[in-house]
């Protein structure tokens, strides 16, 4: 059995993460996974599953309704969430994480998500009897929908600009090909959404040339590995799934969760149009710089 080192462990944290994450999750998951990834037979999609069932217990005690078996169901929707976040650390601590692994995450979390919310709020429905759980669950499968779907979106639009820039580069003279071979490579490294604006080619000068401070208050946050998308997915879920039902106001907590998460986002859309408008002045000039050459 290989021993790993703390240091080890903390290299497998990710470099900007979500608040909820970086604050009550790597403190408890970190030192877990140094005492559990030396034994093999511990391997990332058995965590995976774990974590998947531990869901599926929060979602059965959401259906029971009751104050108890809600504050039963945040825990292990809680817990959920650490050995969801601990399969990836071992993997990347171990070398050993697969295509299969990655698959097997994302489906066993989309479902997870499914049937806490059917858990949740349709535990009050059937508890109540008043029908606008029903739409608050429909609410939360909305926006886990949009905000997958927008993200996923967003993280092709950009790396596609920034391939288009760096091979008009080539096309301009401006470098050899080797910027567009290191930014397809750069992208490719990425997880899904972490395509973000520093070094894969300058499409955010805009954002920042308006928005100087905001862009201050972003490199404190990254000094602490925190990402400035303050109410991202992870902050949505947490919220709805454990603050809800431990506070008994699950109803209250999903409006104006979801009302934040939706506001990040299109904050985000915004950026990502200044973006587009910089990407077409920036090409524009890079196709009279290859036509002039």
């Amino acid at each position: 059995m290989s021993t790993f080192t703390a240091g080890q462990v903390r290299a497998t944290l990710k470099d900007r993460d979500a608040w909820w994450t970086v604050l009550l999750v790597d403190p408890v998951a970190t030192p877990i996974v140094r005492r559990v990834a030396r034994f093999r037979w511990i391997t990332p999609n058995r965590l995976t599953l774990v974590a998947f069932l531990l869901g599926a217990g929060a979602a059965v005690s959401f259906w029971q309704a009751t104050r108890p078996w809600l504050a039963v169901g945040a825990l292990l929707f809680h817990l959920s969430f650490v050995f969801d976040c601990m399969d990836g650390k071992v993997a990347r601590l171990r070398g050993d994480g697969s295509a299969f692994g990655a698959w097997l995450d994302f489906v066993c979390d989309r479902i997870k998500d499914l049937t806490c919310t059917a858990g949740l709020f349709g535990g009050q429905w059937a508890a109540t009897g008043d029908d606008y759980w029903l739409g608050l669950g429909g609410l939360v499968l909305f926006i886990n929908m949009f905000r997958y779907l927008n993200g996923a979106q967003m993280t092709k639009v950009r790396a596609d600009m920034r391939l288009k820039m760096a091979a008009a580069r080539r096309a301009a003279g401006l470098d050899d090909g080797a910027e567009l071979r290191w930014v397809e490579e750069a992208i490719d490294a990425l997880p899904a959404g972490e395509a973000d604006d520093a070094a894969l080619g300058d499409i955010n000068g805009e954002f920042r040339s308006r928005y100087g401070r905001f862009i201050g208050l972003r490199n404190v946050l990254r000094r602490y590995r925190i990402r400035p998308h303050l109410v991202s997915g992870i902050e949505f879920q947490m919220f709805v799934f454990i603050v809800g039902p431990l506070i008994n106001q699950t109803a209250i907590v999903t409006v104006c969760t979801g009302a934040l998460l939706l506001i990040f986002e299109a904050g985000l859309i915004y950026k990502l149009w200044l973006s587009t408008r910089s990407f077409e002045r920036q090409m524009t000039g890079l196709r009279e710089s290859s036509i002039l050459g």
